[in-house]
């Protein structure tokens, strides 16, 4: 027995998610961590899911950050003079190898409705970059036919666009609404102008054979609006492609998709030939253009989240991270036990000592040694007479005493902890901001490492796929 779930589905999913992220009584976080190598390689490993996997991943956390904002996203695909694109088609059940839409270099997205065909109906290159932002498709000096879908504005363009995807919206508001920026009219105006039930190209399924002329198309289905009309071409007595026509009289203003379209039948009839069969394609159930999130299959959404430096010394650096992560809803650590939800923008997720004696300094990715309590731990960052570090499998869990004598395994580094209640911060000689043990942990990046440094800001993009 074989079944799938439907894009619908997957639709439902993401958009819960992405209302989850919105909803004010939930706080995201992006979270960094891992500074020990992966292996003597230093290879980063395809991360498990297991609870395993997760548990070491949040032994190894080092600070969360709040995820600022999040937009849908869909694959990058500049458009580039000389390449072949794929229309658009209702039966595709994944991105095609040609991809059917682009970014241009003004940052607006164009799908394709028809590439350029020859007299073999074979696709040819695409050699004209689509511009402008008309309501209705872009014919283009080459053959193809574009929808204008939307410009990525700069401040969208800065927290989603990466070298491998590109943020898509759908603008809610209505175009007269104040405050709305020009980039954002101009597409509600091409939302409010997509047609339902559009055939919005016809896909030639059987050429047939013996064609002497064109034969007609005929279009029957059960559309409440405009009719849809194509035309065909034939070659060397065969049907080699099917054009919807132009409505715009040759001005290239408009074309005969036809409205309120179900379901279709394609009849090829005449032209003295046999055989030829095709399909109708329908555009989008709202329209192309109505949603750009549905006319993209866009089923990913990417948290964005920027670390600038030691963020005011809240956070430490002079180490690396491997790994990112996207946490919900956090706690606040209490003395090491459950705290209140944390809201604050970032926080620290590290133990630490405080030491009242530093002979010889500390090194970072070194392990250091309890010389009573035999405890262990990597060292993540040093601050001073303040050693921030974290356990792992290989240390074991042992626990630091106040006053012992601490030492570096592999390395020369010398001192003593301070005794119990020396000052009255007495807990934070063990426990962060950050109870990295709360909140949900919902998705684990194993990387190449990334040094921290305070002149440099960490830029995290984290995308979730469906």
């Amino acid at each position: 027995m074989a079944a799938i779930i439907t894009d619908r589905l997957k639709r439902q999913f993401i958009n819960h998610l992405f209302d989850d992220v919105l909803d004010s009584s939930n706080n995201y976080y992006v979270g960094i961590g891992r500074s020990e190598p992966w292996d003597s390689n230093d290879a980063a490993p395809t991360p498990i899911k297991s609870q395993r996997d997760e548990r070491n991943a949040r032994l190894g956390m080092q600070a969360v950050k709040t995820a600022e904002t999040v937009s849908f996203v869909v694959p990058r695909h500049n458009w580039s003079s000389g390449t072949i694109y794929s229309a658009f088609d209702d039966a595709y059940a994944a991105y095609p190898t040609n991809p059917y839409y682009v970014l241009t270099d003004e940052n607006s997205v164009y799908m394709c409705i028809q590439p350029g065909l020859n007299a073999a109906g074979s696709s040819v290159t695409s050699t004209v970059k689509p511009t402008g932002t008309n309501s209705r498709p872009i014919s283009t000096a080459d053959g193809y036919i574009w929808k204008y879908l939307y410009t990525i504005g700069a401040l969208d363009g800065t927290k989603f666009t990466s070298a491998n995807f590109i943020p898509v919206t759908k603008v809610n508001d209505s175009a007269g609404t104040p405050g709305l920026s020009a980039l954002q009219v101009n597409q509600r105006l091409v939302q409010e102008a997509a047609t339902q039930g559009e055939i919005i190209s016809i896909q030639l399924i059987n050429a047939g054979s013996g064609y002497t002329g064109t034969p007609t198309i005929q279009i029957t289905g059960d559309n409440s609006g405009k009719q849809a009309a194509a035309t065909a071409t034939v070659s060397n007595g065969i049907v080699t492609k099917i054009e919807m026509n132009d409505s715009g009289a040759g001005s290239k203003t408009g074309h005969a998709f036809g409205s309120g379209y179900t379901r279709a039948d394609i009849s090829i009839n005449g032209g003295g030939g046999t055989g030829a069969t095709a399909r109708a394609v329908f555009g989008p159930d709202s329209g192309v253009g109505a949603d750009p999130r549905e006319d993209l299959r866009s089923f990913s959404l990417m948290f964005n989240s920027r670390i600038a430096g030691d963020e005011n010394d809240i956070l430490k650096v002079g180490n690396d991270f491997r790994q990112t992560l996207l946490l919900k809803n956090v706690e606040a650590d209490s003395a090491g036990g459950d705290g209140p939800l944390y809201v604050a923008d970032v926080g620290n997720t590290l133990n630490y000592l405080k030491l009242s004696t530093v002979s010889t300094p500390f090194t970072v990715d070194r392990t250091i040694l309890g010389a009573s309590s035999s405890a262990k731990g990597l060292v993540d960052f040093v601050d001073s007479s303040r050693i921030y570090y974290h356990q792992s499998e290989v240390t074991g869990f042992g626990i630091f005493q106040e006053g012992e004598v601490l030492t570096e395994q592999n390395g020369n580094g010398d001192g003593i902890v301070e005794n119990a209640a020396t000052d009255s911060d007495t807990f934070a000689y063990r426990f962060p901001d950050v109870n990295p043990f709360s909140g949900e942990l919902l998705y684990i990046d194993n990387r190449s490492p990334i040094e921290r440094s305070n002149d440099q800001t960490e830029d995290i993009k984290v995308v979730i796929q469906l």
